[in-house]
């Protein structure tokens, strides 16, 4: 396949995107079937399962156990049976005694509160430990400025209200409640962009584990208890604007975990070229970026997030985060354009994706990415790499 070949629509999902239960479908079915160790209730695997999981087997393939890989071969029940060998892809890159600690919150039945800055990938572990855990994903609130109690709490069909009044029939399930009901995780992304009173409305719901429906006293729907299994997973960027404190007293009621950049630049590459490739797929066309060019991408970003070169040189930090996510999405811009605008060196295109990373929020920051590119780049220019020498010579891009 050439580099500007478009990928046959037939090779496509439907869906471009698919929730992490559906996505690891196969690897989630084989976990189950192979770890038949104690569960927490309500859990669809293992607390060590879910760990295996989102990290992966280490390279390991897993096998089932004999009388179940019997049951694999011929189909057991009729339904589809999981492989009887598999090797667990990791996820995650990131600390393993991190998910562990958020396996054990989980298993706790306490909230879990993820952190860290923006990109570091908080939301894709709360999906990942969400569907290892229970099976779904898809119980979500996404935190605004705008995000009523109503979401944490219930809402009401105001036809059927007007109709009949106060009933069960009339009440419309938040996920929260939803999640308490059947004994899932719900997942609250963005939690500390609710209002202050919102926020508030999980402290007895985390504390009591009931949900209490005033209208209608005096009926059995009147008060829900949390099916065992229910749990929170929040994420929270601390240093997003409009951010919203947290109360002590909600704080109290999570356990928090700081989901950091990753440490590796070896392992950080291999993600964002990952996951550039997997969005350049999705918009129909193969990736056709060197190697060499999103490994100099990858120590840009490195270095500007950190303030300090590879080599140790001083760097002045961006206000804006320079995370691995926003990398991803500079390589997948780079792959989309090698595949249909192609006609020059993808590598003159490096300079103006980083100006608009740089832009969003600090007007300065241009000033910081120039002081960048006449300090690291041109050293490393003079120190005859062929790469960073190009870099050096498209300085006036980022006029």
């Amino acid at each position: 396949m050439t580099m500007t070949e478009p990928v046959a629509s037939a090779a496509l999902p439907s869906r471009r995107t698919l929730p992490a239960e559906e996505q690891h479908a196969t690897e989630l079915a084989f976990l189950a079937a192979h770890d038949d160790g104690p569960r927490p209730p309500g859990w669809a695997l293992t607390p060590r399962a879910v760990v295996t999981f989102v990290c992966g087997s280490g390279g390991e393939t897993l096998e089932l156990p004999g009388s179940r890989q019997a049951k694999s071969r011929d189909g057991g029940d009729g339904g589809t049976a999981p492989p009887a060998r598999l090797a667990i892809a990791p996820k995650f890159v990131g600390e393993r005694s991190l998910v562990e600690r958020c396996v054990v919150t989980l298993a706790g039945e306490r909230g879990l509160l993820l952190v860290g800055e923006p990109g570091t990938a908080k939301s894709m572990l709360s999906e990942l430990l969400a569907a290892a855990v229970c099976g779904t994903s898809a119980l979500t609130v996404q935190g605004t400025a705008g995000t009523t109690e109503d979401a944490f709490r219930y809402g009401w069909n105001y036809a059927l209200l007007l109709a009949q009044g106060p009933s069960r029939q009339a009440l419309v399930d938040s996920p929260v409640l939803a999640a308490m009901r059947a004994g899932r995780v719900v997942r609250i992304e963005e939690i500390t962009r609710c209002l202050p009173e919102v926020q508030d409305a999980l402290v007895s719901i985390l504390s009591d584990r009931r949900l209490s429906v005033p209208e209608l006293a005096g009926t059995p729907d009147a008060l829900t208890a949390a099916t065992p299994g229910f749990t929170v997973i929040a994420t929270a960027n601390l240093r997003d604007r409009g951010v919203s404190e947290m109360s002590a007293a909600l704080k109290r009621r999570f356990n928090f975990e700081t989901v950091v950049p990753i440490a590796d630049p070896v392992a950080e590459a291999a993600l964002v070229r990952g996951q550039a490739t997997a969005v350049v797929r999705r918009a129909g066309a193969a990736f056709g970026v060197d190697d060499a060019v999103l490994d100099a991408l990858v120590t840009v970003f490195r270095d500007l997030r950190s303030g300090r070169s590879a080599e140790g040189w001083d760097v002045e930090r961006p206000g804006t985060v320079m995370s691995t996510a926003e990398a991803v999405q500079v390589a997948a811009s780079l792959g989309v354009a090698a595949a249909y605008l192609p006609g020059g060196d993808v590598l003159d295109l490096v300079p103006g994706h980083l100006l608009g990373v740089v832009r969003k929020d600090d007007p300065a920051d241009h000033a910081r990415l120039l002081g960048y590119w006449d300090g690291p780049v041109r050293r490393r220019a003079e120190d005859g790499s062929a790469m960073w020498r190009r870099l050096w010579d498209l300085r006036e891009n980022l006029r």
